[in-house]
C-alpha cells in the first residue's frame, strides 16, 4: 500500500511524524480526505479533529485549533497553532471552558468580547467533539 508522510506541527513542537495511509481533516468548506498522490492543496483547517490511518490501519486522533493543511506531492503538513493528541485533551478544563464561553456570550458588553467568546466557544466544542469520536472509536 502507498502512503504520504505526514506533520503535524504545534506552535511549540511537532506533534506527530510518520508515513500514513490518509489525514482525514476539517477544512473551512467541508471534511478533506487526503491520500498519497493527492493534488497540492492549501487550505485553511476549522478547530477539530485530524485523523491519521497509519500503515498499518491504526488510527490516531488529533485536536487542532485550527491552523493551515499543505499538500504536496510527498508530504501533508497540518501546522496549528495548537495541536493536542485526542487522548491528551483534559475533558473538564474543556467543559469549563465552554461553559465560561456561553456565560460571556450571554452577558454580552462589545464585539470584541463576544467575538473572542465565540472562538472560546468553538475551541472548546471541537475539543469535545474531538473526544467523543475518540471514544466511540475505542469502544469499536
Amino acid at each position: 500500500m502507498s502512503t504520504i508522510r505526514c506533520d503535524i506541527v504545534s506552535a511549540e513542537e511537532e506533534i506527530f511524524h510518520g508515513n500514513v495511509q490518509m489525514v482525514v481533516a476539517a477544512g473551512e468548506l467541508g471534511e478533506l480526505g487526503i491520500a498519497p498522490r493527492h493534488a497540492p492543496l492549501i487550505t485553511r483547517l476549522k478547530p477539530g479533529q485530524v485523523r491519521v490511518i497509519l500503515e498499518n490501519g491504526d488510527e490516531q486522533f488529533f485536536y487542532v485549533s485550527g491552523g493551515i493543511l499543505e499538500v504536496q506531492p510527498q508530504v501533508v503538513t497540518v501546522l496549528a497553532d495548537t495541536a493536542i493528541r485526542a487522548k491528551d485533551l483534559d475533558e473538564a478544563a474543556a467543559r469549563k471552558a465552554k461553559e465560561e464561553a456561553e456565560r460571556a456570550l450571554a452577558n454580552r458588553t462589545d464585539a470584541i468580547e463576544v467575538a473572542q467568546a465565540q472562538a472560546e466557544l468553538a475551541q472548546a466544542l471541537a475539543q469535545l467533539q474531538a473526544l467523543e469520536r475518540l471514544r466511540k472509536n475505542l469502544k469499536h
